[in-house]
């Protein structure tokens, strides 16, 4: 079972995050300006090695997801991904909330960093409440 029952309100509340669901695939999508930031999803029998066992696939740094790979056995190659981009978390595993967090906010930073400027300001003045007038 799932023990982040977070992850969810916490990929959506990333300034201008967005949620759908991609039936061909099968995952819910997380994206920001159109791109990809983070799915979750859980792989089929079909899928040998991951156990029909739900998990988020994350951007990441690839000199940053050897040394988490090897740190944490529930951190693997990013499925159905380009495995020196992408990291999946196994979502039953033993990965700590607190690492969890910090690789959704390192994936999301790493999506947002190349949009353009124009559109980054945009998503960043859409979340921004308003300053009231003097």
């Amino acid at each position: 079972m799932n023990r982040y029952e977070w992850l969810d309100a916490y990929l959506l509340s990333k300034p201008g995050a967005e949620k759908d669901f991609k039936a061909e695939w099968e995952w819910w999508r997380y994206r920001v300006g159109g791109k990809l930031f983070a799915a979750t999803c859980q792989p089929g029998p079909q899928y040998q090695g991951y156990d029909c066992r739900e998990l988020v696939n994350l951007k990441c740094d690839p000199g940053m997801s050897e040394l988490l790979r090897a740190e944490f056995p529930d951190i693997i190659p990013g499925f159905y991904s380009d495995k020196r981009h992408w990291i999946s978390v196994f979502l039953d595993g033993a990965v700590p909330e607190d690492v969890l967090r910090d690789l959704c906010d390192r994936s999301y930073a790493l999506v947002f960093s190349k949009l353009t400027r124009k559109m980054q300001r945009e998503l960043t003045q859409r979340e921004a409440p308003e300053s009231p007038s003097n």
